[in-house]
């Protein structure tokens, strides 16, 4: 068995489908399997990949066990020299999968080797990024990401290099991850104290770290249609987004700096949870201020911990 796709979803399942079709193209000579996790989907994801697609095994978990949890159950049962974590909402183009193969074949100190990801229209997604430092953490992502000294930014994005150049990275975007199983029973799986995000950047981290590269290969392309799961749930996504970015920070930096990131990025909501109310007041787009200001205050509310929720993917 050449590949293992272990693909995660949650309530995405037009996108899922075509994400099937796309892997399981007629044409591909590749040894593969597809093992698709749903995590307590209520959209009929679970019966369409039962009719529709029967060769792929399937697990369907009754709740939602979080992106890492789920596709450590797909990485566990998985036959393949290579494993690929595919997110439901991405289409495979072309012979990108053999090119991922080849490439991995010819550089075995490779652990990890990520695709271009392309949005709908053809432009290239940003997936590429050198390891975040504190500094970084309190602007990307933040309402004082457009104030950010370029450089900063530039840097983290790795917006310095060439979007089509082979290229060493820090760590990749996770919609599209293919990693060498002998390095996975090396560093082990996906930790899953991360529900959702982040994930990928301690993965790749652990790799680097036990001595395996990780390589952008922008050869090999997919389409991403990026947060259609997690959108659902809005709420949910920026609680985890930002509390995994403190867990990763408590991690790799220590408390001290994981504390400070998570007292600052609460104080983001308060300031934005005012601002939005300022404009309430005053009357402008008030449906938008209301949804604003509830999304924001449950995110206060949970002191960015930890917490179990519905959530989805990204």
């Amino acid at each position: 068995m050449d590949l293992s796709v272990v693909v995660v979803n949650w309530n995405v399942r037009e996108l899922l489908r075509r994400c099937l079709h796309s892997v399981l193209h007629p044409s591909s000579e590749i040894a593969l399997e597809v093992i698709v996790v749903d995590n307590g989907s209520t959209d009929g994801s679970v019966e369409m990949v039962r009719q529709e697609f029967p060769t792929v095994h399937l697990i369907a978990n009754s709740d939602n066990r979080g992106f890492p949890a789920a596709n450590n159950q797909g990485i566990a049962i998985a036959r393949g020299r290579y494993i690929l974590l595919l997110n439901p909402d991405t289409e495979v183009a072309d012979d990108a999968l053999a090119r991922l193969l080849d490439f991995a074949d010819a550089n075995p100190d490779v652990g990890i080797v990520g695709p271009q990801l392309l949005y709908p229209d053809g432009r290239v997604q940003s997936s590429r990024r050198r390891f975040p430092t504190l500094t970084t953490a309190f602007f990307e992502s933040t309402w004082l990401q457009p104030y950010a000294p370029r450089h900063l930014l530039e840097r983290y994005y790795v917006s310095d290099q060439p979007d089509d150049v082979v290229q060493d990275v820090d760590w990749l975007c996770g919609a599209a991850l293919m990693a060498r199983s002998q390095a996975i029973a090396q560093v082990g799986p996906m930790d899953e104290g991360f529900f959702m995000y982040s994930e990928e950047l301690d993965w790749c981290r652990r790799f680097k770290e036990a001595g395996w590269r990780v390589v952008y290969l922008p050869t090999a392309r997919i389409v991403h249609y990026e947060g259609r799961s997690s959108a659902q749930v809005l709420p949910a996504r920026h609680i985890h987004f930002q509390t995994s970015k403190v867990r990763y920070f408590r991690k790799y930096h220590g408390h001290f700096a994981a504390e400070l990131l998570r007292l600052f990025l609460l104080g983001n909501y308060l300031w934005q949870t005012g601002v939005e109310g300022c404009k309430w007041l005053a009357g402008h787009k008030r449906p938008l201020r209301a949804q604003r200001i509830a999304v924001y205050w449950q995110v206060l509310c949970s002191g960015l911990r930890r917490q179990g929720a519905e959530h989805g993917n990204r």
